[in-house]
């Protein structure tokens, strides 16, 4: 089900952002078989893989990659794919001998997709690095903070995910449709630090524009503005606001009881905080749950500011099914959605043991190619993949 039903994608195991980037595809119906390394890879954030959420919807094998007959199980994988995702920093999947001129030459219509950091050349291509250096490059997290406060790290969303999953995801799939018309594969070089200077893009407008502060926490989407925040309630909980429109901060106003003359001109900067002092004290006198009351659902465009434990159980979460409960474990439902194509529930993570792995290669490379491969030794390189996951 999804509307990549059909398509094959190999996936080498890596970290972050580009399993992310296979989940996606996976989530929308392709086939991918995840090729997990012998060697366990040293995670950041160790924990049970039924809670590997971004390994989801897969099948799974390891392969010595080391060995010669790792490498050439590797490439008849590859042959018969139509797109690959790799993670490794610049040069690693050439020493491997996995690189894109091989496998391109194994399989011409091959998409190659490639997720690094900082791209696969330039100065800092062989550095180590992280989501929060990546968007540090960019300017989108020296933009994030409060006034007089320190840059603000938004999770690992706009660099890992943002800027890399998302953009490999859709690098690959424009590929496919180009491989589609040409019959001719391609390398995808997706750049955390490109993908996420591109969502900077409108920014990078507004201050050629002179329109954006470079001072945090003084524009209208960055916590200087008292109509687009965030206020604590009665009870110590909070919620959103963003009615930048006029009509609807009027709304806002009228709904909280607040008298339209006491805030003048809402765009006045040199208003702000006294308009920010007077929204804060109004949201003070009630709780989260009786602000929802009075707010939620109208044109004041409010939010009540949910935990994580907390999204399944809002009814609009709840009437679109966009947390589901698979093998006990509270996640994300796939996205997009489709209307005619719609995509599975996911499956969990999973590991394979050996028969099932050569089960997994004879379905992905064809019955005649596999009973070929049996009588050369090199389906030994296959190995199950429980515990190294």
């Amino acid at each position: 089900m999804g509307p990549l039903a059909g398509l094959k994608v190999v996936e080498f195991a890596g970290l972050g952002p580009a399993p992310m980037a296979a989940m996606l595809l996976a989530d929308m119906g392709a086939t991918v078989l995840r090729i997990e390394r012998v060697e366990p890879v040293e995670l950041g954030l160790k924990r049970p893989l039924r809670y590997e959420l971004l390994y989801r919807n897969r099948e799974t094998l390891a392969l010595d990659l080391k060995s010669r007959e790792g490498v050439a199980a590797a490439l008849e994988i590859v042959a018969t794919a139509d797109a690959l995702v790799e993670g490794f920093r610049p040069g690693v999947m050439e020493r491997l001998g996995l690189g894109p001129d091989e496998c391109l030459a194994r399989n011409p219509r091959l998409v190659y997709g490639r997720m690094t950091g900082w791209g696969q050349e330039g100065p800092l291509a062989q550095a180590a690095g992280h989501d929060v250096n990546y968007i540090a490059l960019t300017g989108a997290l020296d933009a994030i903070g409060r006034k007089g406060q320190p840059p603000s790290i938004p999770l690992n969303l706009v660099g890992d995910f943002g800027g890399g999953s998302l953009y490999l995801a859709m690098g690959m799939l424009a590929a496919l449709l180009e491989t589609a018309r040409s019959g001719r594969g391609q390398v995808v070089d997706a750049a955390i630090v490109d993908g996420a200077l591109s969502l900077m893009t409108m920014l990078f407008g507004t201050l050629a524009a002179g329109m954006w502060s470079p001072e945090r926490g003084t524009n209208v989407s960055d916590t200087g503005a008292p109509f687009y925040n965030v206020y604590e309630c009665a009870d110590g909980k909070y919620v959103s606001i963003a009615p930048v429109e006029l009509r609807f901060f009027r709304e806002l106003l009228q709904r909280m009881d607040i008298d339209e003359s006491l805030v003048p001109d809402r765009l006045d900067r040199s208003t702000w905080a006294q308009t920010q002092d007077l929204l804060a004290q109004r949201f003070s006198t009630r709780t989260r749950e009786q602000w929802c009351e009075i707010l939620e659902g109208t044109d004041s465009c409010f939010a009540p500011v949910l935990s994580m434990a907390e999204v399944s159980g809002h009814p609009h979460m709840t009437a679109r099914r966009s947390v589901l409960e698979v093998d006990g474990v509270s996640q994300p439902a796939p996205a997009p959605r489709f209307s005619r194509t719609q995509c599975s529930d996911p499956k969990p993570p999973r590991t394979s043991t050996r028969d099932e792995a050569l089960t997994s290669l004879e379905r992905w490379i064809g019955d005649e190619r596999y009973s070929e491969l049996a009588t050369t030794g090199m389906l030994d390189a296959v190995l199950g993949t429980a515990g190294k996951a």
